[in-house]
């Protein structure tokens, strides 16, 4: 994971954010050991390039349903698949043989269909997309051809959708194992609605979760020889005790109290109830009712689910009673008495709980009351009765009220498991795991100390299940993995759990000295191990302490790891019960056996559930384990949002990171060798000319560029860490070099092909204007000759017009010459007649 790699300008690289986790950009300069990277979303970005991974572009646009198979195994680009996959409603993605189930936080009824559980019935693993009941069928095969039990173990923080996930196993592994009901419920059908009973027991809304498991719980599932469900079992591992009197808000208690609060008014008034919010126990949280859900449905639900796990009507009855007086005695409220360091009970209001909690519970209220108030210390001289202050006789009140309602939930385990019935003769079993997942939250007490206990349990068991895993490859084609390093947390369990100095061992210590405190507890383990280099002490507090987890360091309270450590019950609480006229109730406190000596007595939370999960982890050694690793996207538990930061703590937390680092130690990439070549020919193409193997170009590529560490197996081509991305590097090289000769002969090309253009449309344009140019000289010459002939034709016709005015004027003065000529002549001619007749007459 911090394997250095070849990162040059020009590499597209992921680089951390805090805001979103990991943000992909360009490497664009680069200064000794520091990068500036142009980042997708338009920041710039300076980071050390030990701190830059290598991003896939060539990664498949929808994301990978395998991330096994994806080129650079880290953790952004575990990150980007899952959120592609997510958007695509895709919520299903495998690690190998890893499913990783991110809560889709909505319905689709179409994943889990009766056709969809026909579809993967038989197929081969990884035939089809990843799914849970690939896991499931996967499990139950291997059982049926191998003869070996199986596991398959779910985990996850609250909210991650384990329940769910928890149901959607049992439902396949009963529609693929189940048969025909004969005579009553079937094996199956009891399994499957013994579900909603423990929900209602044993689930509570938290601040991340409206249905949050608070235990743990293991389903052993039997078969018979002929792959048929014959006998079930469940184990249960650590109920939350404190939660039935303290509550935060917005948290609520266990689901059972609301959903008797929303009884049926004669339920009701047969147990003297009321609303929720006037009971002690529920009103330290103003969130009594969960969206979506009807509490008055859930309790009929439950109660049919009760009949169908054989729990008779007497005993749902008696459950219930229980029920109703843990919510009244929260409300018995003491106040000071007449005696030094007395209680007595604070008003009528407390009375009158008392009464109805001693009613329900069948027993003397008067003893009742002297169970809450004294303590009876018995001396070789005599038998001592002290009293309680009042703040004394609250816990002992909190205290009888938390050991009620644990002997009550194990009663509904045993009761499940023998209505429902084992078969003694069953060879082989399915066991599922429903877990909490590990917590870190701002206070921290000891039920998330033994959760992350557990978690740091399956931590291991999942590391060697990985490297298994990993050998198992490595020698199925055939190369070296010697000298591969194993990552182990057994450190952190050696501090938890050695003996005689782990913590644990230390806690009970301190719980079996009657003047040990919180504080002196804290020094014991400051004085012990402070120089374990994961145990932490926090320089502003005296009693908290710290451990440095797998999944990160959590800081924890030490103020009530005593209390909440000791396991006994009280004995005026004992007495008490053990004498109730109901033969439920005394059945939950039947006597202690006689022969236990008092030094015997004292037994604690941490050493039982250390022995709880050490069989646990003996059960799951001998069973064939298939994981499940559930992943909340969100904190506001709705569809379509993704937060990276979110998931990448729980992937963290979850070992899916962790998983990648023991792969990181070997080869994380595999490329088949057509996929290898198609990728990396092209570093040296001489390498695959010829008719030469796939296997041979392979190995002549990886060592034409000087790489060593890798490995060439019978299908496969081994990379280290680190060595892909050096190949992409110099593959980039390669094809920056071709791209600029390409872009080089191609601008060559497109400026040729311009010049030409632009040469012939010169041409063109020139031809084009030289004649336009022509056409307006012709015009302009055609013009002015036109005008010259036009001038000279109106010259020519007023020339002639002149001619002929002249020549009119010429004959028209000749007429009138001749004519005036002629009248002379007549005239001349007249009087020359006239003369001569004169001259006659004379």
């Amino acid at each position: 994971m911090g394997t250095k790699v070849n990162i040059i300008v020009g590499s597209h690289v992921w680089a951390e954010e805090p805001d979103v986790a990991w943000v992909d950009g360009e490497v664009v300069k680069i200064n000794g050991d520091e990068a500036e990277i142009q980042a997708a979303n338009g920041k710039k970005i300076v980071s050390k390039l030990s701190k830059l991974y290598p991003k896939d572009m060539e990664a498949a646009a929808g994301g990978v349903d395998d991330m096994t198979k994806l080129s650079y195994l880290h953790e952004p680009g575990v990150l980007q698949n899952l959120a592609t996959r997510y958007e695509l409603n895709e919520i299903y993605t495998y690690t190998g043989n890893i499913l990783i189930a991110v809560n889709p936080f909505q319905r689709l009824q179409h994943l889990y269909d009766s056709h969809m559980m026909q579809q993967y019935k038989g197929a081969p693993f990884g035939e089809l997309s990843p799914h849970v009941f690939a896991v499931a069928d996967v499990a139950y095969r291997a059982m049926i051809h191998e003869g070996r039990s199986n596991s398959i173990l779910v985990s996850g923080e609250s909210g991650a959708g384990k329940t769910e996930t928890t149901k959607m196993l049992m439902q396949y592994l009963a529609y693929l194992g189940g048969r025909a009901a004969t005579e009553g419920r079937t094996v199956e059908q009891q399994v499957l609605e013994s579900n909603p009973v423990l929900e209602a027991f044993g689930n509570a809304k938290t601040v991340r979760n409206n249905n949050s498991s608070r235990f743990g719980k293991f389903v052993e599932i039997q078969f018979d020889k002929h792959g048929r469900i014959s006998g079930a079992a469940v184990r249960t591992y650590l109920l939350e005790r404190s939660r039935v009197c303290q509550i935060s808000d917005p948290e609520r208690n266990y689901h059972c109290f609301y959903l008797l609060c929303a009884a049926p008014q004669e339920e009701l008034d047969k147990y003297k109830l009321e609303n929720p919010r006037t009971y002690h126990y529920l009103n330290k949280s103003n969130c009594y009712d969960l969206v979506g859900v009807s509490d008055a449905r859930e309790y009929l639900a439950t109660r049919r689910a009760m009949d169908i796990v054989g729990i008779s009507t007497q005993e749902q009855d008696a459950i219930f009673r229980v029920v109703a007086a843990i919510l009244h005695i929260g409300n018995i409220e003491f106040a000071k008495g007449k005696e030094v360091d007395s209680s007595v009970l604070k008003d009528d209001k407390s009375k009158f709980h008392l009464e109805t909690a001693a009613e329900l519970l069948m027993c003397d209220p008067g003893a009742f009351t002297d169970a809450l108030c004294k303590r009876v210390m018995v001396t070789p001289e005599e038998v001592i009765k002290r009293s309680l202050d009042p703040y004394s006789a609250t816990i002992s009140r909190d205290g009888f009220a938390k050991t009620i309602y644990s002997r009550l939930f194990d009663w509904l385990v045993d009761k499940i498991n023998s209505s429902i019935g084992q078969d003694a003769n069953s060879k082989c079993l399915i066991g599922v795991l429903d877990i909490y997942g590990f917590e870190s939250f701002k206070s921290n007490s000891f039920e998330q100390f033994c959760i992350n206990y557990t978690n740091e349990k399956l931590q291991q068991h999942f590391n060697q299940h990985v490297f298994k895993m990993e050998q198992e490859e490595y020698t199925k084609e055939q190369i070296d993995w010697s000298y591969i390093e194993f990552v182990d947390n057994q450190d952190v369990l050696d501090l938890i759990e050695k003996k005689p100095g782990g913590v644990i061992a230390l806690l009970d210590e301190a719980c079996m000295f009657p003047k040990s405190t919180h504080e002196t507890f804290a020094q014991k383990l400051y004085q012990t191990f402070q120089k374990h280099k994961r145990f932490v002490k926090p320089k502003l507090s005296r009693t908290d302490f710290a451990i440095a987890h797998y999944a990160g360091e959590v800081l924890y309270q030490s103020d009530q790891f005593l209390d909440k450590n000791k396991d006994y019950v009280v004995a005026e609480h004992q007495e008490l019960l053990s004498a109730s006229r109901c033969s439920f109730i005394a059945g939950l406190f039947p006597p202690p056996p006689e022969e236990t000596s008092k030094s015997s007595k004292f037994s604690s939370i941490g050493a039982r559930f250390k022995q709880q999960l050490q069989a646990l982890m003996d059960t799951l050694n001998s069973t064939e384990p298939h994981y499940i690793r559930c992943v909340k996207p969100n904190n506001v538990l709705k569809p379509a949002i993704f937060e990276n930061v979110n998931v990448m703590q729980q992937l963290r937390c979850g070992g899916v990171l962790e998983a990648i680092r023991i792969s990181c130690a070997g080869y994380p990439t595999r490329r088949t060798f057509y996929e290898f070549l198609h990728r990396f020919g092209i570093l040296a193409p001489d390498a695959i000319e010829g008719n030469c193997d796939e296997k041979a170009a392979c190995k002549r590529i990886l060592e034409k560029k000087g790489l060593i560490g890798f490995q060439i197996g019978k299908t496969k081509v081994f990379l280290r860490a680190g060595q892909m991305a050096e190949l992409d590097a110099r593959r980039t090289e390669v094809l920056s070099v071709a791209a600029k000769t390409i872009q080089g002969k191609i601008r060559t090309h497109i400026m040729r092909k311009k010049f030409v253009s632009l040469r012939k449309a010169s041409v063109c344009f020139q031809a084009v204007w030289r004649g336009t140019l022509a056409c307006k000289l012709y015009d302009r010459m055609r013009r002015q000759a036109a005008s010259v002939k036009i001038q000279k034709n109106q010259r020519g016709h007023q020339a002639r017009r002149s001619y002929k005015l002249q020549v009119s004027s010429v004959l028209v003065i000749q007429a009138a010459l001749r004519a005036m000529a002629a009248r002379n002549e007549f005239r001349h001619k007249k009087r020359s007649k006239a003369a001569v007749t004169i001259q006659g007459s004379l």
